[in-house]
């Protein structure tokens, strides 16, 4: 074999090209409705939500920025920008890190966190509806044993929810 050539591929079957487009499918839409709903409820979009939300869990509601970023799957300056953002509506405040000058860090504000409050019951009642309410409980295990086996290969250090241990 010419060490340019590329190894040659398998196609998917029908029943895996079957479930990979409805996979798609879902991945597709699911974003868009929990913008919509945050959007016209609370005024946030799902990214701002989501960096709001992991802020509300912290200790001390701070996140190096650095570390926020990993957890938000997003660039650093793709959360800077949004930062900014909800700095200007007085919901996140960042300050230099006091173990560290060089690194920043985000806080929720008082009025941020009345925001995640206000914002929780109807971000949940989006996802139970459309996700949750209609799969059975065994569906429910299903799918999470299915995202669990993939997160394994797409984040494999679990920086994404460091608060489940990984394998789990």
């Amino acid at each position: 074999m010419d060490t340019n050539e590329t190894p040659a591929v398998q196609g998917l079957n029908q029943a895996q090209m079957h479930a990979w487009l409805r996979f798609v499918a879902v991945v597709e839409l699911v974003p868009g409705l929990l913008d919509s709903q945050l959007q016209r409820d609370s005024d946030l979009s799902h990214f701002e939500y989501y960096v709001l939300a992991m802020l509300s869990e912290a200790p001390d509601q701070t996140l190096r920025m650095t570390g926020l970023s990993s957890m938000t799957n997003s660039s650093l300056p793709r959360l800077s920008h949004v930062v900014r953002r909800l700095e200007d509506r007085g919901l996140v405040r960042r300050t230099p890190c006091p173990s560290d000058r060089r690194a920043t860090n985000a806080s929720l504000t008082d009025e941020g966190w009345a925001v995640v409050q206000a914002a929780a019951p109807g971000h949940v009642r989006t996802v139970r509806e459309n996700v949750i309410d209609p799969l059975t409980d065994e569906q429910i295990a299903q799918l999470d044993a299915i995202s669990n086996q993939l997160l394994m290969k797409l984040d494999p250090t679990n920086r994404l929810n460091p608060g489940v241990p990984k394998g789990v």
